[in-house]
């Protein structure tokens, strides 16, 4: 059998790395997260996995390529993972191999002398290298070309006495953009990085249930009530139907990624009190103030540019309408497409309403323009249909950096707005007009009044401003130039994350016999 690959038709779009869910407290907890997972498939389309833990039978795990409803719905399967606490992932890879590789595909289990322990993360790691080259200096033997596996070989370093310290202690070694969900055979542990990048959510479902997600859609597919965010820097334990609460990485001011609310999370989403939908809604009435067309009609690319088209219709009077249509069974089913259906390109998944365009000046409403050779389809697609006139506004100002905490972006010198100005994207792209929401109205779309802070920024918009919250180490020792160049000394000192310096956690001879719980 062909391993399962990415969509091939994808490769100008945006993907986030993944999604987490985790329960405790329900009998059959992995039936649970199976279904979670399912609401959270947008996170991530390459593979998945489910690790259980039942008294009795300890702990069982299955990974899989491919769709949640394609594995993980089989009773055959779900009866191998008894017990009243699980945790799953969902994976679209930004790290480890491009290829598809089942040891690369989360949770990672552990044994400690204390016991066992799986975690899953969400994010991306950017000291990743230097850690991994260190932990192998040191004897750690990796399975996975993940960097969330530096993570288990961190807490079997570590000399703490039970497994959320030596969370603690590993995480404290890290940099980059984490959310964690963990279990051992008696609690479901969730953390968040200090500043809080990606999300991570608290749900509660019967009497004693609680669950961990990364986005409130997932909660409600289960029927369970969210409770709150995790907040940045958190760690929630969570056993016996009790929460302790603890912050082991100090305080700062969070910079969660805006485009979680642009693209990432789903519209039924609530992101720190806000719909999704709202938000992007809201940004298409911003786009419609700062960027007028004069046009008959206002065409979302679906899906993601609906919310926002709905916003600029509205906002500027021009009539909504579905111009093109979406392809809902196309899914990732070309493993090896022929070069003659790969030219197809975006035809296999979008088609234009001819009798609706014909004779037209078209707004399209898109998230996002990457490389920009979809748009370039796009816009060749409705001229084709009989358009008039052709005029994109996007959601998202431009893309002019690379994503290194758990977004799958290309390289800078592929980034369409780093090559060329506003201007010349248009002329390239070929349409009558093009325009991007600025980050001061993104800023507003998703509720600051104000626009941007930029003493103080609210969210990580890195891939729009190149002003990373945290050093991307790694790619800086390959050569990644910043916007203000650390090598020169013109750049502004980013935040220590962590205020931790590395320490050496070999065990003693004394410190192995400890007696440990977990």
């Amino acid at each position: 059998m062909q391993p399962f690959l990415a969509d091939p038709f994808d490769s100008d779009s945006l993907h986030e790395e993944c999604g987490v869910f985790g329960v405790i407290g329900v009998t059959d907890a992995a039936n649970f997260v199976a279904l979670g997972l399912h609401a959270l498939q947008h996170r991530g389309q390459e593979a998945g996995g489910i690790v259980a833990h039942d008294p009795e039978q300890g702990f069982n795990s299955a990974r899989r390529f491919g769709y949640v409803r394609d594995n993980f719905t089989k009773s055959s399967l779900m009866e191998t993972l008894p017990g009243p606490l699980a945790i799953g992932h969902v994976r679209y890879s930004t790290s480890g191999t491009k290829t598809a590789a089942i040891r690369d595909v989360q949770p990672f289990f552990g044994e400690f002398a204390m016991g066992g322990c799986a975690i899953a993360h969400n994010g991306n790691l950017t000291n990743a290298t230097a850690l991994r080259r260190e932990l192998i200096e040191r004897g750690s033997i990796f399975q996975s070309g993940s960097d969330s596996e530096c993570i288990i070989h961190l807490m079997a370093r570590s000399i703490q006495r039970n497994i959320p310290e030596r969370m603690k202690d590993a995480l404290r070694r890290v940099e980059g953009a984490f959310s964690v969900i963990a279990m051992t055979r008696t609690k479901l542990i969730g953390v968040r990085d200090v500043l809080g990048v990606r999300p991570l959510v608290l749900g509660k479902i019967g009497d004693e249930g609680y669950v961990l997600s990364s986005e409130t859609c997932a909660l409600d597919i289960i029927g369970a009530d969210y409770v709150r965010d995790v907040e940045p820097g958190e760690m929630v334990v969570i056993s016996k139907g009790r929460i302790e609460s603890s912050r082991p990485f100090g305080t700062h001011p969070g910079r969660f990624c805006i485009f979680e609310h642009v693209y990432f999370s789903r519209p039924d989403s609530i992101i720190g009190g806000r719909s999704v939908y709202e938000t992007r809604r809201q940004i298409g009435v911003e786009l419609a103030r700062e960027a007028p067309a004069e046009a008959d009609l206002v065409c979302p690319v679906p899906d993601s540019g609906t919310p926002a088209a709905i916003g600029f219709s509205q906002e500027s009077g021009i009539p909504y309408a579905m111009g093109i249509i979406r392809n809902q069974y196309m899914g990732r089913t070309f493993i090896e497409p022929t070069e003659q259906i790969r030219n197809m390109g975006v035809r296999l998944k979008l088609n234009v309403n001819r009798a609706l365009v014909r004779g037209k000046r078209v707004v399209l409403v898109d998230d996002s323009v990457v490389r920009g050779t979809t748009s370039r389809k796009i816009k060749d697609m409705i001229l084709d249909a009989g358009a008039s006139e052709v005029h994109f506004r996007i959601a998202s100002p431009p893309t002019a950096w690379p994503c290194f905490y758990g977004v799958d972006t290309p390289d800078r010198d592929k980034l369409l707005a780093a090559q060329m100005t506003p201007a010349e994207m248009k002329d390239w792209i070929g349409v009558d007009s093009l325009s991007f929401i600025s980050l001061d109205g993104l800023y507003r779309a998703a509720g600051d009044a104000q626009g941007r802070n930029d003493a103080c920024p609210q969210y990580c918009d890195a891939c729009f401003s190149g002003d990373y919250p945290v050093m991307p180490s790694d790619q800086v020792d390959r050569g990644f130039r910043m916007k203000t160049d650390p090598v020169s000394g013109d750049a502004e000192a980013l935040p220590d994350q962590t205020g931790y310096k590395p320490v050496d956690h070999t065990l003693t001879p004394n410190e192995l016999t400890r007696s440990m719980g977990d």
